[in-house]
């Protein structure tokens, strides 16, 4: 009966996704009837304008949409997954922190205007920020410890914040003007080559998280009775780890730091498909698609025909679910 309920909420998850992307690719500054974009989905003109807006802007923003929420969704449920922790998110192990650092680097020393340009500068500077919070949250010869690892997070993003707040309050305004649309978590202006690196990064986060599926399960239990079952906590935290910065840091590289849609989405998928991570990593990743898909069609509806970015609806979203979590969740998930 479970296995049932799982695949109708899946099912259900992924028709609402179908009808969001429609709706994602109708309406902006200019809107474009379904029927047209249905059209222009099936035979592309590159004379007609419209098919041109579909394909060559909202198209790639679509898909950056859905991948950048999935890897969230996904880098959430394996972070509440190996902490235990029920209010962890990527943004705790310094990613976002790390991958705005890097930007802004980029933006105002090197000059880079493009998305293209400072998306690898984003993706290295998520991976060295959660290497060193790995590192940092090691507990001397007992491994990685989870309350140490998201202290070590929260501790080098506010001193990677402060660094980037000095250096963007003392850029070029052309510079904190690249900077503040990036930092605002937009997917306004992705092509398909931010795509396609995003892509890529998700792709092999999602390898590695495939690969400690059934570790997390036998993990959850505890430390002490995972081991006793044959699992290694190490191996699996350290594959946790790379899953997480390869998909937390390409979806803030493509997308900017974005925050509560890694929070939200393992929540729903724990609530709707039960305990097990089999199901919970790919309901986590359909339904944060979902979320951020949602806030950057809401972004673009509530202020048309100006648009708010995606990030800034889904923390105002996310917060009140936020408080909400903290008063009510328990912070260690059984």
């Amino acid at each position: 009966m479970r296995w049932h309920r799982r695949r109708w909420w899946l099912a259900i998850g992924i028709i609402a996704l179908a009808l969001l992307a429609l709706a994602s690719l109708a309406v902006g500054s200019r809107p474009i009837q379904p029927a047209t974009v249905l059209a222009a989905l099936r035979a592309y003109d590159p004379g007609n304008d419209l098919h041109l807006v579909v394909w060559q802007l909202r198209v790639p923003r679509l898909i950056t949409a859905v991948l950048a929420g999935a890897a969230l969704g996904l880098a959430g449920a394996i972070m509440q997954a190996v902490t235990r922790n029920a209010l962890a998110e990527p943004g705790l192990l310094g990613i976002n922190a790390g991958a705005a650092v890097a930007v802004v680097l980029g933006v105002t020393l090197l000059g880079l205007t493009r998305p293209i340009h400072y998306v690898w500068l984003a993706a290295l500077g998520a991976g060295l920020a959660g290497a060193v919070v790995f590192l940092l949250g090691r507990a001397h010869e007992t491994g990685t410890n989870p309350v140490r690892l998201v202290l070590a997070g929260a501790g080098l993003s506010i001193v990677l914040g402060a660094i980037t707040g000095i250096m963007v309050i003392n850029a070029s305004p052309i510079a904190f003007d690249n900077f503040r649309h990036w930092a605002a978590g937009s997917v306004e202006g992705a092509s398909f080559e931010v795509v396609a690196v995003l892509a890529v990064g998700v792709a092999a986060g999602f390898g590695v998280a495939l690969s400690i599926v059934g570790g997390l399960n036998v993990l959850a239990l505890g430390q002490e009775l995972g081991q006793a079952l044959g699992a290694a906590p190490r191996t699996i935290w350290l594959s946790a780890c790379l899953a997480v910065m390869l998909l937390a840091g390409a979806a803030t590289a493509a997308a900017g730091p974005i925050g509560f849609v890694g929070l939200i989405a393992p929540h729903l998928a724990h609530a709707l498909v039960g305990p097990d991570h089999r199901w919970i990593l790919p309901a986590s990743a359909l339904f944060a698609a979902l979320l951020l898909l949602g806030a950057d069609v809401i972004g673009r509806v509530v202020a048309a025909p100006s648009e708010i970015a995606a990030g800034i609806v889904a923390a105002l979203l996310g917060g009140p679910f936020f408080i909400m979590a903290v008063r009510r969740f328990r912070v260690s998930r059984p």
